[in-house]
């Protein structure tokens, strides 16, 4: 696979799909976009064309490539720097708030620049990132440096900003971030004074700007003040196609068959897509329960039974709000089995098409007419490369090759002599 990259393919050959089979890709390109035109079974005796732009991926699983619906670039890769203590999501936000007043425009294009590349090779090639607007003289340097990002790496990945309000920030704030690049308006209205007025505020800015939402939402285990309900009260008569989107929703985990029902009935009409964040709030959330532990994770099987759109990211990575974290939609996709009791086939669905699903990306994968962005993993199965997360890995970006992960491995023989058993 020796190829400058980014590098245009015609045809992925011997790939295997999550159901089983073995099949021959043919991708058609257009200027600046490339689609899927046909897949065929595998054709074993024909050679692969490597001059005719051909890959061999025998030995690969072939995916839809992940999306990340819920990143914070600009925090990425900074606990080293701050050493914050343990804790929830309260200490996280005054550790953030406390240390990050230091970064200078430079430190979070750095940071946000590696965490996108790192998303990137594991094969995610589409993002939404989360952005703070910051306390001080120059509220938008870590923005403008994610914009930049976003800039930079625009031919290798589709970048989407969400700027992160803070609690009573002047609307003409967010209207500068909007104007300097952000997309959509975000905000945690849930932990608000009154946050029901917080939540109206930020949807009143989005609905000026004819722009769409993405907040985060009931990111707790324990009170009563539910925000979903009233967010999909609010937005169930925008335009379709505008986004409007919720992340965490913890407290729906915790909530009975009865009290769901009746909301997320609500939540199913009102068009809002719904992200749980499964690595980030597995380590934040619950850590008052010393016994019998919630494990802080959104009502996935009640969303996915009522047709709401969902999908699972990583939130944050290596900062105060999560010291861990491999930027990989294969780890979330194996915690959403593990914590969040998902099968393999739904797991990988909430990482991929679910997630850019509620992205509004177009349909893509191995399928004929989506669009040609494509995770190849060396592995036997799905459940193989879920549960190894080989690094060996191909990532196709609107049908051309945009990176490449190899690995080589060189283990000590063992000795070829026979031993008895007792």
């Amino acid at each position: 696979m020796e190829h400058p990259l980014p590098h245009r393919v015609s045809r992925l050959c011997g790939a295997m799909l999550p159901d089983g089979s073995v099949v021959d890709v043919q991708l058609r390109h257009d200027r600046d976009s490339a689609v899927v035109a046909a897949v065929t079974p595998h054709r074993r005796n024909r050679a692969v064309d490597t001059a005719a732009d051909e890959v061999d991926l025998r030995g690969y699983v072939l995916l839809t490539a992940p999306a990340e619906p819920h990143a914070h670039l600009d925090k990425a890769l900074s606990w080293d720097l701050l050493s914050p203590p343990l804790g929830d999501l309260g200490a996280a936000i005054r550790s953030w708030r406390a240390g990050s007043a230091a970064f200078t425009e430079e430190s979070f294009h750095e940071r946000a620049l590696a965490a996108a590349m790192a998303l990137l090779r594991n094969g995610t090639t589409a993002v939404r990132t989360h952005v703070d607007l910051l306390d001080g003289p120059d509220p938008l340097r870590g923005l403008r440096a994610v914009v930049a990002v976003r800039e930079r790496l625009r031919a290798l990945m589709d970048v989407q900003i969400v700027v992160l309000t803070p609690i009573g920030a002047p609307a003409e704030r967010v209207h500068a971030a909007l104007d300097a690049g952000a997309d959509f308006v975000g905000g945690a209205p849930h932990i608000a004074p009154d946050p029901v007025a917080e939540t109206d505020r930020l949807l009143a800015i989005a609905e000026q700007r004819g722009v769409g939402a993405d907040l985060h939402v009931d990111e707790f285990l324990d009170g009563d003040h539910l925000m979903l309900g009233h967010y999909a009260d609010r937005v169930k008569d925008w335009p379709p196609e505008r986004i409007r989107t919720a992340g965490h929703c913890c407290k729906l985990g915790t909530l009975s068959a009865e009290a769901l029902d009746p909301l997320l009935k609500s939540v199913a009409h009102s068009g809002i897509g719904v992200v749980s964040l499964p690595v980030t709030n597995l380590y934040l959330q619950g850590r008052d329960h010393l016994v019998r532990t919630p494990r802080g994770l959104t009502a996935l099987s009640a969303l996915l039974a009522a047709g709401i759109p969902l999908a699972a990211g990583a939130d944050n990575v290596r900062d105060p709000f999560n010291p861990i974290g491999r930027s990989d939609a294969l780890e979330t996709a194996a915690l959403l089995i593990a914590a969040g009791h998902l099968d393999p086939r739904t797991a990988a669905h909430l990482v991929t098409d679910g997630a850019r699903a509620v992205l509004g990306l177009p349909v893509a994968g191995p399928r004929p007419g989506a669009a040609a962005e494509l995770l190849a993993v060396r592995g036997t199965g799905l459940l193989d490369v879920i549960a190894g997360a080989p690094a060996d890995r191909l990532v196709l970006h609107r049908g051309a090759i945009v990176s490449i992960s190899e690995t080589t491995h060189r283990t000590a023989q063992f000795a070829a002599t026979e031993v008895s058993v007792p």
